[in-house]
This record gives C-alpha cells, sequence and structure tokens, in this order.
C-alpha cells in the first residue's frame, strides 16, 4: 500500500500530466442517449404525527438543520445522541406551513438545528419524539478529504431513483445540487413526493441546494410571491456564518475546517452591479483567506457557459455581472444545471482559456422528466474539453490543499460508468494567479 507522501507524489504527478495535455482536445462523446422513463410518484406511508420527508442541511462549523413533515399537529423537537435509542440531547425548533391556490395546503413544516456536533460523527435522532421512525445522520469531516457528490435537475423519475441509487453506493460528506429539485411545477403534492423520495439519502447527508426556475412557481395575481414551496421546504443557512445573504436564494458556507469555502448562487435573484445578491458576493469573496482556504467552488442553476443548444446565452447577464468577481478571488470550479446534459469546459474568462479561470461544469442531468438535451453547437468551442447528453452524477473529491479530482459517472443502462474525470489544481497553489491586480481584480 502506498503511502501518505507516495499517494501524494502520485496525485502530484498525475495533474502534471493531465495539465500538459492540449486543452483543445475537445470531445463530444458519441453514447446514444437512454430512453425517458416515467415520473415516479411516492405514496405516502405515514400521517398523523409520524415525521416524514426528513432532511438535513449544516449549519455553521458544527451544527445542523433538521427539517421534516407532519400531517398533524407535533412538537418541533429533535432528540439526538451518538447511540442507536439513546437521545440525551435536544433541540426545539419552529414550525411553520403554507397554502397554495387555496387548493393545497402543506402539513407541517417543522425544523430545529441540533449540535454543537462532533466532525466525522454518526448521530442517531428521532423527530417529534416519534418512536416508530429512527433517523442517522455523519458529520462531514473537519478536516481534508472532503468528498462532495454534485447532482442538478434531480426530479422524480426511474432515472432519478437510478441515479440516487448510485449516489448511495459509495461514500461521500455532502450533496450540492444546483437547483431544479422536484419538478412539481405547481403541483405541491409533487413536493411532499419527491421529499419521501430523497429522504433516505438526505436524512443522512447534508443536501446543500440552491433554487431553480423550476422553483419559481409564481402565478400573477393568483400566486403573486415567488419561491413559496421551496422557501418553506428547503431552508437553507443564509443567516449563519460571518456572511449572512439575507436571503433564502443565495448563501455560502465552509466545509473541512475552512479549507473549503462554498458559494450558493441565485441565478432568479437580482444579480446587477449594486443589486442586494451582488454586494453580498463581493463580500463574501473578500472575506476569505486563501492562505487558509485553498479551494473554492460556486454553484448557480443557469450555467454561463453553454455549448448546448438548450438553453443557450441564459445565463449571460449574470456572467456579465459576476464573473470578474470570480476570477479576482480565484474560484477554482463552478458548477450549474439548468440544461439537461452534462459539460465540462476548461479554465475559462471572458469567453476565452484563462489559466486563473474557473472550471465550468453543467450537470443538469440528475434524472429531470423533461429528458435530455441532446442537440450541441457545432464546431465545439475550443474551450469545451467534453460533453455528452446522458443522465448521471458527479463527485468532487478534494484531496489535499492543492488537488481535487472532478469524476463524472454516466448512468449507464443503471450501472454508474466513469465516463469524465479531471485534477483540478487548487489557483491558490498558482503563482501566476495569486497577484490579485494580475488576476483581474477590477469587477
Amino acid at each position: 500500500m502506498a503511502t501518505g507522501s507516495t499517494a501524494l507524489a502520485l496525485i502530484v504527478l498525475a495533474a502534471f500530466v493531465l495539465s500538459m495535455l492540449p486543452t483543445s482536445l475537445a470531445v463530444t462523446s458519441p453514447y446514444v442517449r437512454p430512453r425517458s422513463r416515467a415520473t415516479l410518484s411516492v405514496p405516502k406511508d405515514a400521517g398523523g404525527q409520524t415525521p416524514t420527508q426528513v432532511h438535513i442541511s449544516t449549519v455553521g462549523h458544527d451544527e445542523m438543520r433538521v427539517t421534516w413533515i407532519t400531517e398533524d399537529d407535533a412538537p418541533a423537537v429533535v432528540e439526538y445522541g451518538m447511540t442507536s435509542g439513546q437521545y440525551p440531547f435536544s433541540a426545539t425548533g419552529t414550525t411553520t406551513s403554507y397554502s397554495y391556490l387555496a387548493l393545497y395546503r402543506s402539513g407541517n413544516i417543522h425544523d430545529a438545528v441540533v449540535g454543537p456536533l462532533k466532525p466525522s460523527t454518526t448521530y442517531y435522532y428521532r423527530c417529534s419524539s416519534d418512536p416508530s421512525r429512527e433517523f442517522s445522520f455523519r458529520t462531514p469531516p473537519a478536516s481534508l478529504p472532503f468528498t462532495f457528490v454534485v447532482v442538478g435537475d434531480l426530479g422524480q423519475t426511474g432515472w432519478t431513483k437510478s441515479t440516487l441509487q448510485h449516489i448511495a453506493a459509495a461514500d461521500y460528506d455532502m450533496l450540492l445540487l444546483p437547483g431544479d429539485l422536484s419538478y412539481a411545477d405547481f403541483l405541491q403534492p409533487r413536493w411532499d413526493s419527491y421529499g419521501r423520495l430523497v429522504e433516505p439519502l438526505a436524512s443522512a447527508r447534508p443536501w446543500m441546494v440552491t433554487e431553480g426556475n423550476h422553483e419559481i412557481e409564481r402565478i400573477p395575481l393568483l400566486e403573486p410571491r415567488a419561491f413559496k414551496a421551496y422557501n418553506a421546504r428547503w431552508r437553507v443557512p443564509y443567516d449563519a456564518g460571518d456572511s449572512p445573504s439575507g436571503s433564502n436564494l443565495y448563501y455560502s458556507f465552509d466545509v473541512a475546517g475552512g479549507m473549503v469555502h462554498v458559494v450558493m448562487l441565485g441565478s432568479y435573484a437580482g444579480f446587477e452591479a449594486g443589486t442586494a445578491q451582488h454586494e453580498w458576493l463581493r463580500g463574501d469573496l473578500a472575506r476569505i483567506d486563501r492562505g487558509r482556504t485553498p479551494f473554492v467552488v460556486a454553484l448557480v442553476h443557469a450555467p454561463w457557459y453553454n455549448s448546448n443548444k438548450a438553453h443557450q446565452g441564459e445565463g449571460d447577464d449574470m456572467r456579465d455581472a459576476m464573473e470578474a468577481l470570480l476570477r479576482a478571488a480565484r474560484v477554482d470550479a463552478v458548477f450549474a444545471g439548468h440544461v439537461h446534459a452534462y459539460e465540462r469546459f476548461t479554465r475559462v474568462y471572458g469567453g476565452m482559456e484563462d489559466q486563473c479561470g474557473p472550471v465550468y461544469v453543467t450537470i443538469g442531468d440528475g434524472g429531470n422528466r423533461e429528458g435530455l438535451a441532446d442537440e450541441y453547437i457545432d464546431p465545439q468551442p475550443k474551450t469545451s474539453v467534453f460533453r455528452e447528453a446522458s443522465f448521471g452524477h458527479g463527485r468532487l473529491q478534494v484531496v489535499n490543499a492543492t488537488h481535487a479530482l472532478w469524476t463524472w459517472h454516466r448512468n449507464d443502462d443503471d450501472q454508474p460508468v466513469v465516463a469524465d474525470q479531471v485534477w483540478i489544481t487548487s489557483l491558490a497553489s498558482n503563482p501566476d494567479c495569486n497577484n490579485r491586480a494580475g488576476a483581474g481584480a477590477q469587477a
């Protein structure tokens, strides 16, 4: 077995070899996409005070928010401990609900923040003091390595179910979802079905999400408030940490003891210069000490770079408003959804290859009911390294302070197949990108 120093040497060697390959080796995969699958409907299997649709998200460095729904009134209490069946700790939270079009009323939506918690530790918990269902989660590690799952436009189809099975088959620390969760599209019971579908995974590892266009659900005059269901059901830590955003539509957080900073942007909140999101992002990025935080990644729904014919140009205005901020902060990678296919770009800034720009990845292929976007622009842009229209998910393993391994798994007839893989070197370790003025700090 290789020692730690040997393994590190192999990682650096592999990264060097990959970096010497010409970035113009663009690939459009000839893979023939599978047929679409039907939308799933996960039936309600519990009522009364029984907790359902349980999911968790991180809050700060040592707390976790637990969210769940009960049909009847129930206490917003989470009891938890490190031994199954024993719950010496408890936390009390809040309960809300919402109605939609006067035809639907949600169950009681509870959330409570538990902690302080130990890193890399399994906790057992129950919600609303209900003895019939015990859950467990593992807290993320406080140091590297750290593994993210990244999947967008998940939906709830047969392909979604297969993607979730592939995700669960290999260990990870946190899931990142760049928008388009349930594809409820105004039919609110679909939110409940989605919550039941993802509960086995979302109750065991933190799911950190941002909104997509399918979360808007605004109907002029009848339902004028956008993101009504999303904001009620998927509360994010926008008011936690050193950089609170004030909005459930965009936020940031640290993992691995501050070694990785994650920025969750909102494609459907104001983003132009002078808006609240733009000012918040400027301040958030300015607070990062890249000497202590070697990796910074961002998520957004509508991709800023896209050679698929679907959704062409929809992220351009946001890119024009914010791209310089990300480059000046030496953001390492940007993950997007929206386009129902996979595509990886080289490091880009201003539409051109740039060694100090982020790697851009579109991963809107989780399993949505609208199918895949299989028409690409030809010729393939030089900045587009690999593209393929098929369902799947990605994993970003931040191995150490200089290297992260990105792997995209194609969902190939219910088998996860590695179709694209690349080492990403932290821009903080690149001396050519360490001069902020030289890296394009004007923003």
